[in-house]
């Protein structure tokens, strides 16, 4: 049985007010400091590196080597290519995710001195009226796009009269839409799902009156959607990072829609045996119903920790995502069992106590894979 229990209604609350703040990736100010707010009112204490990745600590007595779990708080999105005769602007992704599902979205232009315009990303034949089925036939590609502006812009001069320049952040709007059977659409789940889940995870550890044995130090990172994620935010004597992002709905994948997902491999070859094992047991032992998965097309913020050159244990836990990186969906269900699973794991004994060195002899190296011991 679990010594805490998930506040599924601020879960909800945490990811709605998530989901209304922009941020793509290089955009990120804003949500960080609505991040340190629920860290603030969490009392959980945190900083900041310089360009704005946050490293929080829940605090343990210290025995042993310290944790970190990581989710990212950037998303994907678009900048301004250029502008074009017509009072339109070319468009370009931030991050990588198909042309298909930009067409029809409605934005928000970025300017400088906080100035912004609303405006709509379509094909460049959008009409039925005029193009008939030659909209059909058009290609689905970042180039045959374009931004429509909510003002009166029909060239190249009035766009530069806005202030409107090339390289102007563009947000795509989120839609989320929850509903009373659970299930929660919007654009921008991964990972701000994991984000809330992850602090629900944390209240629900400081409600619970138990101080871990260990510090986890919670990285909510900035740029994982560009490739760089955990790169530079860990601390030093951290032995193991559990990573949270999306798991994919979709023929041939095993992910579970309304329970965690423990991922073995993704693009970036496997995870660490022993904490994935580590992390099944909890999963066991807590009833948190669960399945495990391999992802063949991405990466996540474990990845970026590794290929910076950090000697550390990582594995990826996944909530349930269909239709990643387009109009998304998951179920409440999945995001509480993942919050469990991470509240259970700040909780949980270390996994090899003899581990805060990062070098030692072959006797100290652990032998055991998939059981907690302390021998």
């Amino acid at each position: 049985m679990s010594d805490y229990e998930i506040d599924a209604g601020y879960l909800q609350h945490v990811l709605e007010s998530l989901l209304a703040c922009p941020s793509p990736s290089g955009m990120t100010d804003a949500i960080v400091r609505q991040t340190c707010h629920e860290l603030d009112m969490l009392d959980i204490p945190y900083e900041l590196t310089r360009r704005g990745a946050i490293r929080a600590t829940v605090r343990g007595k210290g025995e042993g080597p310290t944790r970190a779990i990581a989710a990212h708080l950037d998303t994907l999105g678009a900048m301004v290519k250029g502008m074009k005769p017509n009072g339109r602007l070319r468009v370009v992704p931030i991050g990588t995710w198909s042309a298909r599902f930009a067409e029809g979205a409605r934005v928000s232009i970025h300017c400088e001195d906080g100035l912004q315009y609303r405006g709509t990303i379509l094909p460049l034949k959008a009409s039925g009226h005029t193009y008939d089925t030659e909209i059909d036939s058009q290609p689905s590609d970042w180039g045959n796009l374009e931004i429509r502006i909510d003002a009166r812009c029909h060239s190249e001069e009035d766009i530069a009269r806005l202030g409107i320049r090339v390289g102007d952040f563009v947000a795509i709007d989120s839609v989320p839409e929850f509903s009373p059977e659970g299930f929660i659409n919007a654009r921008h789940l991964d990972d701000k799902a994991g984000v809330a889940s992850l602090l629900a995870a944390a209240s629900a550890v400081q409600r619970s009156g138990i101080t871990p044995a260990v510090d986890s130090h919670l990285l909510f990172t900035i740029s994982e959607e560009v490739g760089v994620g955990a790169s530079n935010v860990l601390h030093g004597e951290v032995a193991e990072m559990v990573a949270i992002d999306n798991g994919t709905i979709a023929p041939g994948q095993y992910t579970s829609e309304y329970g965690a997902t423990i991922a073995m491999k993704d693009s970036s070859g496997p995870f660490d045996r022993n904490l994935t094992l580590f992390l099944e047991s909890l999963c066991q032992s807590h009833d948190i119903p669960y399945s495990r998965d391999v992802f063949l097309h991405y990466r996540s913020d474990a990845a970026a920790a590794l290929e910076a050159g950090n000697d550390i244990r990582t594995a990826l836990l996944c909530f349930a995502l269909d239709a990643s990186h387009g109009y998304e969906r998951t179920h409440r269900d999945s995001l509480i069992a993942i919050a469990r699973l991470l509240a259970a794991y700040m909780l949980a004994p270390p996994m090899f106590a003899k581990e805060e060195m990062a070098l030692g002899p072959q006797s100290e190296f652990p032998l055991i894979e998939g059981v907690a011991t302390d021998d």
